[in-house]
């Protein structure tokens, strides 16, 4: 695979069709990835017949051609694989957050807890979109179904293997009131290969190499691959890759690899893709008979009769005894410090403060280290890693635990 391009552009280049927010260059690790809890990506697209010969292009070019490209009618078929290398949680959330379990919901087929599944494994989804009014999003199981659709003014979702319907006024159907209604996921959690490139590009900056890494045919389909990779040391990040349809600029396939290498954190790409007018009855649904129907009211009206919203509250009064956030570093290798509220570290073993399974999970989870700091507790994942200090402060960045160690010493 030849490269078509080896010149380099930098954070100005991008700049000019990218905006980048202010903290674009610390979160740069967390935007790539999605922030680990959050992060979602598709399996590589299922066919390399060989790399088509295209005319060259620059870094720059194909940068601006997917900033262009506006194709709002598709259909097709995606898959998701996902590898941060976090443990699963398994029944431990209600050891950490009491009452914080999946039986809270009173409805299987409400969306923000179902899509956040697909953070980790391996998942089929097929995807259709007609304009920001009306988009599709199935996932498929083994003999079983979700789908969630937007159709104008309303959101259905259907999850076939409880045969329960979720319904609700698409300004009411994400996490934050519906505030961006073309959007079928709620907010945070990328699905397509073009969400998760814009991510990328984003958080671009003079720290990152963005180059043409040759081309390649992603579902049928030929494509320039742009290769993002970090110019400085001890980022878990060692590069992205796009593959970029050569006709119209949609981002086909998406590719973030750990610098400490083996398979892809997150792989996403089309496996099937038509940009034709998907056919209207595919925006379509009907609750079938029998099926148990709730609507985004009733669920709130439920969670405010369980106390759940005056839970959330004190956990946002929390929140504000957090004494903001202090960036050392920038680009890749950029960590945030955070003071916890109170200065309080992890409990100690054997404190009776957190319940013996939570306490077993942390101690397994966590590597002790010591600096000119103090002491704490490095938590890691293939991508993001946090230290937290005995005395009470959060150091967190893709970087690695050297990385953590370092930033920690230079806060001191």
């Amino acid at each position: 695979m030849a490269p078509n391009d080896s010149a380099e552009t930098t954070g100005e280049a991008t700049g000019t069709v990218m905006v980048r927010r202010k903290a674009a260059r610390y979160i740069v690790p967390v935007a790539v990835a999605g922030v680990a809890a959050a992060t979602i990506g598709l399996v590589p697209a299922l066919a390399d017949s060989g790399d088509p010969q295209l005319p060259k292009i620059t870094a720059q070019e194909l940068i601006e051609r997917i900033a262009a490209s506006d194709e709002q009618q598709l259909s097709g078929t995606v898959k998701i694989s996902t590898d941060l290398g976090i443990p699963s949680f398994g029944g431990l959330t209600d050891s950490f957050v009491p009452g914080a379990g999946p039986g809270d919901s009173t409805s299987s087929a409400a969306p923000d807890a179902k899509l956040m599944e697909l953070a980790s494994g391996t998942h089929t989804l097929r995807v259709a979109a007609d304009g920001p009014d009306r988009q599709r999003l199935s996932i498929l199981g083994e003999g079983s179904e979700y789908s969630l659709i937007h159709n104008g003014d309303e959101v259905w979702a259907y999850d076939s293997a409880s045969n329960e319907v979720y319904h609700a006024p698409s300004g009411q159907a994400g996490p934050e009131g519906g505030k961006n209604k073309e959007r079928t996921a709620p907010e945070g959690v990328p699905t397509t290969p073009k969400e998760l490139a814009e991510e990328a590009l984003a958080a671009a900056g003079d720290t990152t190499s963005v180059t043409v890494d040759g081309t390649a045919q992603v579902a049928g389909r030929d494509a320039y691959q742009l290769l993002i990779k970090p110019r400085q040391s001890g980022s878990t990040i060692g590069s992205v890759r796009v593959a970029v349809d050569a006709e119209n600029g949609v981002p086909l396939k998406f590719t973030l690899s750990p610098s400490s290498g083996g398979k892809a954190a997150i792989d996403a790409g089309f496996t099937k893709v038509d940009f034709s007018k998907p056919d209207t009855s595919s925006f379509s649904f009907t609750p079938p008979k029998g099926a148990k129907v709730t609507e985004a009211d009733e669920l709130k009206a439920e969670a405010k009769k369980d106390g759940a919203a005056d839970k959330a509250q004190k956990d946002l009064s929390a929140l504000e005894d957090f004494q903001g956030l202090n960036v050392i570093g920038e680009g890749w290798s950029a960590v945030a410090e955070i003071d916890l509220p109170g200065g309080a570290g992890l409990p100690a073993a054997g404190s009776g403060d957190v319940p013996a399974e939570a306490q077993q999970f942390l101690d397994a989870l966590g590597d002790k280290v010591t600096g000119d700091f103090g002491s704490g507790t490095v938590f890691k994942t293939r991508l993001v890693n946090a230290l937290m200090t005995d005395d009470g402060k959060v150091y967190i960045g893709a970087v690695t635990k050297d990385a953590l160690v370092k930033a920690a010493d230079t806060a001191k």
